[in-house]
């Protein structure tokens, strides 16, 4: 990445206060209830639901499945976020009946979290999901030839990581297109400002070469497109982070770089559930061109 990175020179008490969501949003708690009880009605709510399916070997390699009614659906590989190191699957199930009643199969994954794995392991765990539902999505109406992949915060990163995937390396069998289109809500790209927030360090244990190595600031342009989303209401940290993904990789890779007023770091998850959004909107747009 050219020029200057994120929050650099910041110091350790502003550069904490940027971060520290649940601090800027003290209602945090509420929301995050909501988003279990809705999900919950959800979870009963839509027909031929799969659960808690293994792609891979630990408790955390688990993934929820929300099929389309018709074969040759696309697919909505949604990721959640919480620093890498909290929240669930469980928590982000009613970001599914929109699509799926709009004609798309959705895909939850679970992954282990920090500081029991690192970020680099997480990243492989969400290789090993999206080969997982490569293989095993037609089974629940799903076309894998039509992936989407969405995340939220540190599923963002993640997300940005899977289209910037070389997938031969994953699996010779797996097509490099395997994802060609992703969405970042409220996005992490560049991890060094991240490897320093107090609250953070001890349990991401975020080094040099792995910031490097797991910025998406710091890799190539992918040959996909990704939509970057950040809240109005959220600090400047989190704009200037959408703003450096996209003069890393420049608006071909990055086509969308977007503040969408009136939300925060949390409410902006609301928008792929809530009808008519700028975010569900362009969600939809792209799932029927992939």
């Amino acid at each position: 990445m050219a020029g200057e990175r994120v929050n650099e020179g910041v110091d350790q008490a502003a550069l904490d206060a940027l971060y520290d969501n649940r601090a800027r949003v003290p209602e945090h708690g509420q929301i995050f209830e909501r988003w279990a009880a809705a999900s919950a009605r959800a979870r009963e709510g839509l027909p031929g639901v799969a659960l808690d399916l293994a792609y891979g070997p630990t408790a955390g390699q688990r993934l929820d499945v929300f099929p389309a009614d018709d074969d040759g659906a696309p697919v909505l590989f949604f990721i959640h976020g919480g620093w890498w190191r909290s929240l669930d699957k469980s928590q982000h199930s009613f970001v599914a009946p929109a699509f799926v009643q709009g004609g798309a199969t959705v895909v939850v994954p679970n992954y282990d979290l920090c500081p029991t794995v690192s970020i680099g392991e997480i990243a492989a765990q969400m290789a090993r999901a999206l080969a997982w539902t490569w293989r095993e999505v037609a089974r629940y109406g799903g076309d894998r030839r039509r992936i989407l992949v969405v995340g939220h915060s540190a599923g963002a990163h993640l997300a940005t990581l899977m289209l910037a995937c070389d997938w031969a390396r994953v699996d010779p069998d797996l097509p490099a297109d395997l994802v060609r289109r992703s969405v970042g809500l409220s996005g992490v790209y560049d991890l060094a400002p991240v490897s320093r927030v107090g609250f953070l360090r001890d349990d991401l244990k975020l080094g040099d070469e792995d910031v490097a190595r797991w910025s998406p600031v710091c890799r190539p342009a992918p040959k996909g497109r990704h939509a970057a989303f950040v809240g109005g209401d959220e600090s400047s940290a989190f704009l200037d982070q959408n703003r450096a993904l996209a003069q890393a990789w420049g608006t071909r890779a990055v086509p969308v770089c977007e503040t969408l007023p009136g939300v925060n770091h949390f409410t902006i998850v609301d928008e792929l559930a809530e009808p008519g959004t700028r975010a569900q909107s362009l969600v939809f747009e792209w799932l029927d061109e992939v």
